[in-house]
């Protein structure tokens, strides 16, 4: 691999494969489920960390709004390395060493600013609109996803017809309220992919409206980087004549996209 930035990709190039082995590494009903504190926790480490290496350490760890256990993160981040180290191969001492160090800044930064985020209680949601209101006019749902907290920072009507309730009521929540329970591991893993690239993404896959029922839908994400944080802007049309059963899992659908 030889150099931080070159390690960095092949972090990103190799994110699948580790995150299976460090769900082995701890073993059934042990790993953190997604939208889970620590599963948020150790996103915010992976994008950290890749942030350093690419940086040459010039990076500050995001936790505005994160709400975990120190000893509860740190075990799903010393997992991760493992696993990362054990996918290396010959390299994984080399893997260790450059990550192990930015652990312990991410803790340290935990560590600090955990008394000033117990007295700020609940991040706020905010009521400003993240885009312009010409989004409003676009027949397909839009949501604009927070990366680092999840919530929905904007979201058009449309939106909230697909999803049976209105765009006031959407904006703030989390979108995890409107992602099937199955496939929030697959959704995850997109909202990583979108913050860690560049790339637009394409895929199937379906969300859940207020009644419970699966909407299959094909939908398209992009990243928008404000100076305060980054957006996953989610663009989706259902799918018409598919009922509402699982659809394909997207991530198939988008590593197809990029071949």
């Amino acid at each position: 691999m030889g150099g931080d930035r070159r390690l960095a990709a092949w972090l990103v190039s190799q994110r699948r494969s580790i995150e299976q082995a460090r769900a082995g590494q701890l073993g059934p009903g042990e790993a953190p489920g997604a939208g889970t504190p620590e599963t948020e926790a150790l996103r915010r480490f992976r994008s950290y960390a890749l942030a350093a290496l690419a940086s040459g350490g010039e990076a500050t760890p995001a936790l505005e709004g994160l709400r975990v256990r120190e000893e509860h993160a740190a075990r799903v981040v010393l997992a991760w390395i493992e696993a990362a180290a054990s996918r290396a191969g010959p390299e994984g001492p080399r893997v260790r060493s450059a990550l192990l160090p930015l652990a312990e800044r991410f803790q340290t930064a935990l560590r600090s600013t955990a008394p000033a985020r117990r007295r700020g209680g609940a991040p706020r949601s905010g009521s400003r609109r993240a885009v312009s209101a010409a989004i409003d006019r676009v027949g397909d749902a839009f949501l604009a996803v927070d990366t680092e907290t999840a919530d929905v920072a904007d979201a058009n009507p449309a939106a909230g017809a697909l999803l049976g309730t209105s765009r006031d009521a959407l904006i703030g929540s989390s979108a995890w309220r409107f992602i099937p329970q199955g496939m929030r591991q697959a959704w995850q893993t997109e909202l990583d992919a979108v913050t860690e690239g560049s790339e637009s993404r394409r895929f199937q896959t379906a969300l859940r409206d207020s009644r419970g029922r699966d909407v299959p839908v094909e939908a398209s994400v992009t990243r928008f980087v404000t100076r305060r944080r980054t957006l996953a802007l989610f663009l989706a049309r259902p799918i018409p004549g598919r009922p509402g059963s699982s659809p394909r899992g997207f991530s198939q659908v988008g590593d197809r996209a990029h071949r």
